[in-house]
């Protein structure tokens, strides 16, 4: 065969699947759950008993975590249902561009520039006034199945 080495840029998540499975019965409010391929916090559970033949049953409410729509899923709680890998990682703002991307700094030293500014007011106003006013933000980015979007806001001191 070859003699010579083979070398791969290896990505911390080599391959790995965006959700793990997760009986139905043992999900938790405050837990998350991929409900129509979106992932979502469960703000509500309910289980129905079983009837004469059949399962009990998992009524999830859960909002996504991402766009803040509500979605509901009923399944049977011995089911398996997808639990996505959800992360948070801090990261230094480092610019605001105009076109509504931020640039923020990474552990490594490197910069990151694909991450729009969030759609929530509230946060928005809070980034966008405390960079005018020259102050250290630190911002927490939530990412999962392939999405990521600012979710909140630190302010670690004047520059």
């Amino acid at each position: 065969m070859s003699d010579e080495e083979h070398h791969f840029e290896s990505k911390a998540d080599a391959g790995a699947s965006k959700t793990y499975p997760q009986q139905a019965g043992t999900i938790r409010k405050n837990g998350y759950i991929v409900i129509k391929s979106r992932p979502c916090k469960v703000v509500e559970v309910s289980t129905s008993k079983t009837g004469k033949h059949g399962h009990a049953k998992c009524h999830f409410v859960a909002i996504d975590i991402f766009n803040g729509k509500k979605l509901e899923d009923i399944v049977p709680s011995s089911h398996n249902c997808d639990v996505p890998h959800v992360n948070r990682t801090d990261y230094q703002l480092i610019d605001i561009s105009e076109d509504g991307f931020v640039s923020l700094l990474t552990e490594t030293g490197g910069t990151k520039d694909d991450l729009r500014l969030p759609t929530d007011e509230t946060l928005l106003s809070q980034i966008k006034d405390g960079f005018a006013e020259g102050k250290d933000l630190v911002v927490t980015v939530m990412s999962s199945m392939g999405e990521e979007q600012i979710c909140a806001l630190k302010d670690i001191g004047p520059k």
